[in-house]
């Protein structure tokens, strides 16, 4: 089933399946953000934004809209 970043709940594994290119950062792209890498939530900022990531062994900080536009299955 397919959904996007922002509905992982903290410690749910996702594997990314695709990546809406115009939106996304190239840093975050640099760092991993790439088809066929897993994706976990580690945590959730107390107001709901940003949302942190551990992704292909990086940990990274991805604002709530940036989150939903990478698409990705449920490990």
């Amino acid at each position: 089933m397919e959904s996007c970043s922002s509905e992982l709940k903290i410690g749910e594994t996702g594997i990314i399946i695709d990546v809406n290119l115009e939106e996304i950062p190239l840093k975050l792209i640099e760092m991993g953000c790439l088809p066929g890498n897993t994706i976990t939530l580690i945590q959730i900022a107390p107001l709901g934004d940003p949302y942190y990531f551990n992704v292909h062994d990086s940990h990274v900080a991805i604002r709530l809209e940036t989150a939903k536009q990478l698409t990705l299955t449920k490990a």
